[in-house]
């Protein structure tokens, strides 16, 4: 796998690749340090040998997820018998057979020199959580916010009131320029999406 296939945005410190993997067509991001190359990979959601190759070539450190939801977590148990150490939220912890470290709400992940600082965006599921790179404009926002709306809140322990307080309160604070990098589909920015919440909510989901 070339990494010049998989690379999806970059800027003078930061590299973003991206693979879509899985029955559900999966956003796999690995976000790197140009300047350490040292990197991490946002959802183990599927294809672990496909996972572990990009892993090895980009100097993944360690694996984080945005929720505990089944088809985010089906490569962790291959991930961490290679020796990735993997991150939740304590409130989606129990969704994972295992993982290694919690995730707590408005702390930073160090990728090198770069910080990915967590936003906690319960709705989706009770611990969901979005990542924001610092010097840049953008956000990985697991399944809290695509293209259109938030992500579904059909599943147990999802809540719609809850997800549109978390993007309303959390997400949409961000500059309009903020690119989102979501958990499935298309890329958009906070200004796409936010003129449409008040839709969302006469809508329903």
């Amino acid at each position: 796998m070339a990494e010049s296939t998989t690379l999806h945005w970059a800027d003078s410190m930061c590299e973003i690749h991206k693979v879509v993997v899985g029955p559900v067509d999966n956003n796999v991001f690995v976000v790197r340090c140009r300047q350490s190359g040292d990197a991490v990979l946002v959802d183990a959601a599927n294809e672990h040998e496909r996972l572990l190759e990009l892993c090895r070539k980009l100097g993944v450190r360690t694996v984080i997820e945005t929720h505990g939801h089944w088809d985010h977590i089906q490569a962790i148990p291959a991930v961490r018998d290679a020796g990735y150490e993997v991150g939740v939220t304590a409130a989606d912890a129990e969704m994972l057979d295992s993982y290694d470290y919690v995730l707590e709400d408005e702390s930073v992940v160090e990728v090198g020199r770069l910080r990915l600082h967590t936003i906690a965006t319960p709705g989706h599921t009770p611990g969901s959580m979005c990542f924001r790179l610092d010097h840049a404009e953008v956000l990985l926002s697991g399944d809290t916010l695509f293209p259109g709306g938030p992500g579904a809140t059909k599943f147990p322990g999802g809540d719609f009131p809850t997800i549109i307080e978390s993007i309303d309160n959390r997400l949409f604070r961000l500059d309009a320029r903020t690119l989102v990098l979501p958990g499935h589909g298309d890329d958009t920015t906070i200004g796409t999406e936010r003129p449409h919440l008040d839709e969302w909510v006469a809508r329903g989901w």
